[in-house]
């Protein structure tokens, strides 16, 4: 294979991802290429501009992992890392990919973190995962004490190896419904982005399909099993006043604040994301 100009490649691979159908494809053209040669977005752009040329090695590196692109594995598992808020998270098969809605979801956990009068506030993520959210608040919140909880094994080694640098956050690996009893009416926020797809609403999107564990997806028939067990979990985590923050569905808001509500809990609210779809729920512990 001949040397030839980044800006080829990535033009005829944005042209097969496109085919493919793959949402974006000029961008993972763009990321791939930057992948391949060690550069950020804004510098593979600058290459294209500037007519550099790919070796033969490169090239050939390239092609790979657009052909695993074009069959639809996900751009995260093919480049190891996953952008959430400030961090970059590493990812693969056996664990959620962080998404971008995600990142205003935490932001209400983060805000009531930031706010509490505690010189010590405890917040815990509940259905940790990548441990994308724990991270986050232990980061953007270093005084603050985080938990995080993930049942699965295979999501708990990602998490852990997120999350190994940060002296403020522990790493628990088992059920939400039994862990962490110590911290019974202590907690200042109580967060989750649990498994809340109903069993047989089977995602559209190949990549969540068909790469994205089960565990993570499937909240039983209507979606809300585990919510119904993270209700009652938080109610006891978190100390009079504090914050219960719940990532689900679109078309689950309203069920949610009622399940909620007959729990007796407070205030609860939905959120809209950036999109303008419903995205969040929040409510006080009495």
């Amino acid at each position: 294979m001949p040397e030839t100009t980044l800006a080829a490649a990535v033009r005829a691979a944005a042209e097969r991802l496109a085919a493919a159908g793959v949402p974006d494809p000029l961008v993972d053209a763009e990321l791939l290429a930057g992948h391949v040669r060690g550069l950020r977005r804004g510098e593979v752009q600058a290459a294209l501009i500037r007519g550099d040329r790919l070796t033969e090695q490169d090239a050939a590196a390239l092609d790979a992992l657009i052909a695993r692109r074009a069959a639809r594995e996900p751009l995260q598992h093919l480049t190891g890392l996953a952008p959430f808020r400030h961090l970059e998270l590493a990812v693969g098969p056996g664990v959620f990919v962080p998404r971008p809605e995600t990142e205003t979801v935490a932001q209400f956990a983060i805000d009531a973190l930031l706010a509490d009068a505690d010189p010590t506030p405890i917040g815990i993520d509940l259905c940790t995962g990548s441990g994308a959210i724990a991270l986050a608040m232990a980061t953007e919140v270093p005084h603050a004490r985080v938990f995080a909880v993930e049942l699965s094994p295979d999501a708990h080694a990602w998490a852990a190896r997120n999350t190994a640098d940060a002296d403020n956050l522990t790493l628990v690996l088992g059920d939400l419904a039994d862990t962490l009893g110590e911290l019974d009416g202590t907690a200042a926020v109580v967060i989750s982005n649990p498994p809340y797809v109903p069993d047989d609403a089977i995602p559209r999107d190949p990549e969540v399909r068909l790469h994205d564990p089960s565990m993570a997806l499937y909240g039983g028939p209507d979606g809300l099993d585990v919510v119904r067990v993270l209700s009652d979990r938080a109610m006891r985590l978190l100390r009079p006043g504090g914050l219960l923050v719940i990532e689900h569905g679109e078309l689950q808001g309203e069920q949610i604040r009622g399940l909620l509500t007959d729990d007796g809990w407070r205030a609860p609210t939905t959120h809209r994301d950036l999109t303008q779809r419903d995205r969040a729920t929040t409510a006080l512990r009495p």
